[in-house]
């Protein structure tokens, strides 16, 4: 035996067959990982491709400029799978929070599988009524007193002016104060509006003014400020029929709201929270 096993044939004949049996062992493992490798490109990817080139109001794309559309997609998925055997999306702040916002979307998508039905709708639309309200509008006109010129005595001309122009018609009250940089007029403003332009205070002050005599002083950001009130529009709530988009809108914006908060809890009620000690 030690005779033949010394045989360069016998020796070569060993050899070859443990280098196929390792051959044999490893072929299945080779199979699956070229299995694995595999980038399929569908002809939905390629529909898909073709529709995003479209969507840049481009002509169809040539034959040369649809392999370059495929090369950048193979070229992305390689990037991305060799990005993933190296654990580079581990412990990446920014992936975390790409991948989290997904969970959102996913969300919002499931979301937008129900429609509410007429009288759901409208139901929906009598409980929360109060967020529809129209906030009140204001035509007036005023007029300004300058803190840069009249320092203290500011808010004591504009109390003086008062009494000079109580009973007194709107045009009484030309050459009254000192100029105003923007409109001494406003027509039909909301309150949100003016508040943006004098202060929430000056807006609040407004709704309380009585319409067709100057009031005031009222102070806003710039100074103060007699006003006169042409007109108040009061706080209205809408009729469902008039803004039945809208009440659709808030209640799809609603639903998604809940059902993100939803899904969001079953997966939080899957996981404990560890915090460090005090």
């Amino acid at each position: 035996m030690r005779h033949l096993i010394r045989e360069p044939l016998v020796q070569f004949l060993l050899v070859g067959l443990v280098l196929f049996g390792a051959w044999q062992l490893a072929k299945p493992a080779h199979a699956a990982r070229d299995a694995s490798n595999r980038i399929v490109i569908t002809e939905d990817d390629l529909k898909q491709m073709a529709v995003g080139w479209a969507a840049q109001g481009l002509p169809p794309p040539s034959p040369q400029q649809m392999k370059e559309l495929i090369d950048a997609r193979v070229r992305e998925e390689v990037l991305y799978r060799e990005a993933l055997a190296l654990g580079l999306d581990k412990d990446d702040a920014i992936v975390r929070r790409q991948l989290a916002r997904k969970m959102e979307f996913v969300a919002e998508d499931l979301s937008k599988l129900e429609e509410p039905k007429p009288e759901e709708l409208r139901a929906w639309y009598e409980k929360s009524r109060a967020r529809f309200a129209l906030p009140p509008r204001v035509t007036f006109r005023h007029v300004y007193f300058s803190p840069d010129r009249r320092g203290a005595n500011t808010r004591t001309d504009a109390v003086a002016a008062l009494t000079q122009l109580s009973g007194k018609p709107i045009d009484a009250s030309v050459g009254v104060g000192d100029t105003f940089m923007f409109q001494s007029f406003y027509g039909d403003r909301s309150m949100e509006v003016l508040a943006k332009e004098f202060g929430p205070a000056f807006a609040r002050a407004l709704v309380d003014v009585a319409p067709g005599a100057w009031a005031g002083p009222v102070e806003s950001g710039y100074g103060w400020h007699l006003v006169f009130i042409d007109s108040m529009t009061p706080q209205q709530i809408p009729e469902f029929d008039a803004i039945e988009q809208e009440v659709r809108n808030a209640w799809v914006e609603e639903h998604r709201e809940k059902t993100r908060a939803s899904m969001y809890e079953s997966m939080r009620a899957r996981y404990e929270v560890v915090l460090p000690g005090s």
